[in-house]
């Protein structure tokens, strides 16, 4: 009896000694958070449970108790994706930094810097913080940072933290006088590093208009001690009716703000001058224009910036990928299938599934039927979606069109493939890993 008192008590002092390790590793920790309403689609009796110990059970998704509507992410095309994004960096000599906003899953972050990747782009923030919280080193935030609060708890982190690297845009006089500002408030010990972002056209988004204006922003820079002029970036997705041509002709002269600057004496004592673009539409573009920069005053970091490759999708980016131009290159895999369930066939030429808005993407395309589970759970014979269509989207409904070869009955999962992962990942706080067979090995969190 003493000794199983003392083998029990030395599995208590190994739990907590792994408690403490989880603790210090927030990516591990996520494991230990415990299974309850929050988390859709999750199998109601693993309720308690912890994430760690449901991903241990290897759970089917069809069999496995789990709930429609529910999201699934292809483990194996999820893996492609980042393979082959990371060997195309490589491949064009282009730092890699994904925009992260797109899933707001750490795991995922870690998962790309694993693969090479330089840091990660993020978009306000609140995310930026999320990223720290789970130990991201490099943060791009592609856009300008001129709220007062977030500037103090930015100088706080680079004041505790010399080995955190940290870039944003600059497009306006008034925005370099609002961080300096800040900045100086807050005590910051080291300057913030910045890039002029260039607007892609009159009629883009945000950006500087014209190159007399980006001059006087690296002026007022330069005339801030707590700022560094570091390089110039944009978003060549914003390039007005965009096409190859037009795309180029933006990054080109992208290329020619950052060797005027350069000519101007604003990079040269720097250890490498940032050259930044790249959506994940015409990565091809930047890629071969990026090729093309000439020798200036220091090395020229090339960071690229696509980030919905991680899951890529079965609308918006599939028809837009660059690999459809250059299919040497590769291809990119739809990691995403949402499952729903009919649940009313009101004639033969409609049905209702127990998915909408607050499960699907839906700002570009509606999504795509792909399969369908004829007996849902029960019967496990997965077929082609023929002669069903996804026609639109309620709050909690999903309207289907089904013509006369369409075999469909209430009960039956219907797959369907989505589009545009930036507003996927946002409607799911754990979404299960899938492998081929149907067994869920992992789940990923998101924090949006």
């Amino acid at each position: 009896m003493a000794a199983d008192n003392a083998d029990h008590a030395d599995d208590h002092a190994d739990d907590a000694a792994d408690a403490v390790v989880r603790s210090a590793d927030p990516l591990a920790a996520l494991a230990d958070e415990r299974i309850d309403h929050r988390f859709k689609g999750l199998p109601p009796d693993a309720e308690g449970l912890t994430v760690g110990e449901l991903a241990a059970q290897r759970r089917n998704l069809f069999t496995g108790g789990f709930t429609t509507p529910v999201l699934a992410l292809s483990a194996e095309r999820l893996e492609h994706n980042l393979a082959l994004m990371e060997t195309y960096a490589e491949r064009h000599g282009l730092a890699f930094a994904p925009h992260g906003k797109t899933s707001m899953a750490p795991q995922l972050f870690a998962r790309q810097m694993e693969r090479g990747a330089w840091g990660i782009t993020l978009a306000v923030p609140h995310q930026v913080r999320v990223a720290r919280a789970f130990g991201t080193s490099r943060i791009f935030l592609a856009n300008e940072l001129v709220d007062a609060a977030a500037l103090r708890w930015l100088a706080g982190e680079m004041n505790a933290d010399p080995s955190f690297g940290f870039i944003c845009y600059v497009d306006s006089v008034r925005g370099v006088e609002l961080m300096h500002a800040a900045l100086s408030e807050a005590g910051a010990s080291r300057p913030v590093d910045v890039v002029i972002e260039l607007a892609a056209g009159d009629e883009a988004r945000t950006g500087v208009r014209t190159e007399a204006e980006c001059f006087e922003i690296a002026n007022a820079v330069a005339g801030a001690d707590t700022l560094r002029l570091v390089g110039v970036a944009g978003y060549e997705g914003e390039v007005p009716r965009p096409s190859t041509e037009r795309v180029t002709a933006w990054l080109r002269r992208l290329v020619a703000l950052l060797v005027e600057l350069d000519r101007s004496g604003r990079f040269a004592d720097l250890p490498e001058a940032v050259l930044s673009a790249g959506g994940s539409a015409w990565f091809d573009a930047v890629a071969s224009v990026f090729a093309e920069v000439p020798e200036l005053s220091s090395p020229v970091l090339k960071l690229l910036r696509s980030g919905a490759y991680v899951s890529h999708d079965d609308g918006h980016y599939r028809k837009l990928t660059p690999f459809n131009r250059v299919p040497g290159e590769g291809g990119l895999e739809p990691a995403f299938r949402l499952w729903s369930q009919v649940v009313s066939r009101p004639s033969s030429e409609q049905a209702f599934t127990n998915a909408g808005k607050r499960d699907a993407a839906y700002d570009l395309d509606l999504p795509e039927a792909q399969v369908v589970r004829r007996g849902g759970v029960a019967g496990g014979v997965e077929s082609p979606a023929t002669g069903i269509a996804v026609t639109g989207l309620s709050d909690q409904h999903g309207w289907l069109r089904t013509s006369p070869e369409a075999e469909l009955a209430v009960g039956d999962w219907v797959g369907m493939g989505l589009s545009h992962p930036c507003t996927v990942f946002d409607k799911w706080q754990l979404i299960p890993l899938v492998e081929g067979d149907g067994a869920v090995t992992g789940y990923i969190r998101t924090f949006f």
